[in-house]
């Protein structure tokens, strides 16, 4: 297990976890229900989005084994038919409103086994969840090309006309009762939005009137494929055609190995509503040029470049030096469709170089690194806050809209609140446009604990800001509260006071703080006062108004106090 573990990293894989059915059933569901379920070891290995080439194990396998040097890297070849017999499917024009895109290819003389099987189907499974977008780019159908007769036709048709029996049900259906029959199924009613508001239905015949799918819901039950299938029909439809054409590559080129003449694949003929041709899966093999310096100075190697060379090649990249040595001529395959630019070679070269085996260096620019003073004095406040005796609290960024408006009688229009467009909770509506509701609520939660409560929490709120490129902006604000059976204004005060002295501001009016009576909608009346310090408004201080308290749930009276720290940098 350690030893895979060390290859899957090296490969630039992660293994999450080694476990089985079993635990995993009693994690989720307790003991009761995992009896009786396999022991069988599973590995969870977790593949990058891009790399769908790993998503079955056939090619999982296949890349260690390059990887590792036991293999070469198998030549995918397609088998272009004698003239007239080969398979050809005929797109329609009526599929362009629905469905417009198809491509089409044969596995010949297929041996399955119960896992290859499973395997075929699960890298169905996984690409539709993946580059698929869950069937919206594209869908994918096998089907047994022995039990059906071309050539086969893509069209599309009124719900009503289209009938058929679906895979792993007894009796014939409408397109529409089968929508309905889906409807409540667990996996398939999350594909029925795709076509169901569609005035016509896409679906597939063969030469015969036989149904093999209506994509992207369901196959037909006629031409389901068994683990004793021979030949297999794939066809991949869908709303983007370079997806399709991956999609297709992918699936025949990890297959291929198990078919009579090993990584060949038997080509098909698609004819578009226009009568041009063209023939599936391209399997395309493309050449591209990168320079060995450009790979090392990316690094931060130095390594020769028929080094490189072998290191691409490890990677699924065939490559050799060109031209003395100027050059690395590397072979694309198309099981590499994530290979799009320059950056991604390089980066194979880094994972096969071995992330770990990249020395260490000091960066060549002169910087020397400080904290933003900003931070700095945040950190400097929290230590000398703490030491005045208050705990410190940390808040959601996110509140309510009751926390920072009804809640402290203010009104939402006059925060000047950011809102998120779609909260999935009525808790995080609104960015926080005060660190008091965070800490009221701290106080709600924790009123077991022994009086007094003294909780301070220095933290960033956000109001809108027009004049900011992104339309709010982000202050660095203090808030202490003191909870207790007297509402204790002195102690804030006495707060308020030691942090002006922290900050090495006098109480004066010249160059210094001042206080001065006001009204807050939050406190109680002739109890509030607003501090004025470097000639502006800083924040309020003051005994918070019954009703507010009331609201957050306490029961003792409470004093609080709030600054913006931010003119004092």
């Amino acid at each position: 297990d350690e030893e895979f573990n060390e290859l899957c990293f090296e490969f630039g894989l992660e293994l999450d976890e080694i476990t089985s059915e079993k635990d995993i059933i009693s994690k989720e569901k307790g003991e009761e229900k995992a009896k009786g379920a396999s022991d069988t070891v599973l590995y969870k290995i977790d593949v990058p989005a891009n790399r769908y080439d790993l998503l079955c194990l056939e090619g999982l396998v296949r890349g260690l084994q390059v990887f590792k040097e036991r293999i070469n890297l198998p030549r995918y070849e397609k088998i272009i038919p004698a003239q007239g017999e080969g398979q050809r499917l005929i797109i329609t024009e009526e599929t362009v409103q629905v469905r417009p895109h198809a491509v089409a290819a044969v596995l010949r003389n297929i041996t399955f086994t119960k896992e290859r099987y499973d395997s075929f189907i699960d890298l169905q499974e996984k690409l539709h969840q993946n580059i698929c977008r869950r069937r919206a780019l594209v869908a994918i159908g096998t089907h047994d090309l022995d039990t059906i007769s071309g050539p086969f036709t893509f069209t599309a048709k009124a719900p009503s006309e289209i009938k058929f029996k679906p895979l792993n049900q007894s009796q014939e259906y409408t397109a529409s009762q089968i929508m309905d029959l889906y409807r409540t199924d667990s996996h398939l009613r999350h594909y029925l939005h795709l076509i169901e508001n569609k005035p016509l239905y896409p679906v597939i015949y063969d030469s015969n009137g036989v149904v093999l799918s209506m994509p992207p819901i369901i196959n037909g039950d006629h031409t389901k494929i068994s683990v004793n299938t021979r030949n297999v029909f794939i066809e991949c439809t869908g709303t983007d055609i370079t997806k399709a054409k991956i999609v297709l590559d992918i699936i025949v080129s990890m297959f291929s190995e198990y078919c009579e003449k090993p990584f060949s694949v038997e080509a098909a003929e698609v004819v578009y509503p226009n009568g041009k041709t063209h023939i599936y899966p391209e399997l395309a093999y493309r050449k591209e040029k990168v320079k060995p310096e450009l790979i090392n100075k990316k690094v931060g190697i130095s390594e020769t470049p028929s080094s490189l060379a072998k290191l691409l090649t490890r990677m699924c990249l065939k490559s050799h030096v060109i031209g003395n040595g100027n050059n690395i001529e590397i072979e694309i395959p198309p099981t590499r469709a994530d290979i799009i630019h320059a950056c991604d070679i390089v980066e194979d070269a880094a994972i096969a170089y071995g992330y770990n085996n990249i020395q260490m260096t000091i960066p060549k620019t002169y910087t020397i690194a400080n904290q933003l003073p900003l931070n700095k004095l945040t950190e400097l406040l929290r230590l000398d806050l703490a030491a005045a005796g208050f705990t410190e609290a940390l808040t959601f960024a996110l509140c309510s809209q009751e926390d920072i408006a009804d809640k402290l009688g203010m009104d939402i229009s006059a925060t000047k609140a950011v809102r998120i467009a779609n909260p999935k909770t009525a808790e995080f509506q609104v960015a926080r446009t005060t660190l008091l509701p965070g800490l009221l609520k701290t106080i709600a939660a924790n009123r077991k604990m022994p009086l007094p409560l003294k909780l301070f929490e220095v933290s960033d709120i956000v109001v809108k800001d027009p004049d900011t490129d992104v339309g709010a902006r982000n202050y660095r604000h203090f808030c202490a509260v003191y909870y207790n059976k007297s509402p204790g204004f002195e102690i804030i005060h006495g707060l308020l006071d030691r942090v002006m002295q922290l900050l090495e501001v006098p109480p004066n009016e010249e160059n210094g703080y001042t206080i001065k009576a006001t009204e807050g909608s939050a406190f109680f009346p002739g109890r509030c006062a607003e501090i004025f310090a470097k000639g502006q408004s800083v924040g309020k201080l003051g005994v918070l108004h019954p009703d507010v308290i009331t609201k957050f749930e306490l029961t003792m009276p409470c004093s609080a106090l709030e600054i913006n720290i931010e003119p004092f940098v």
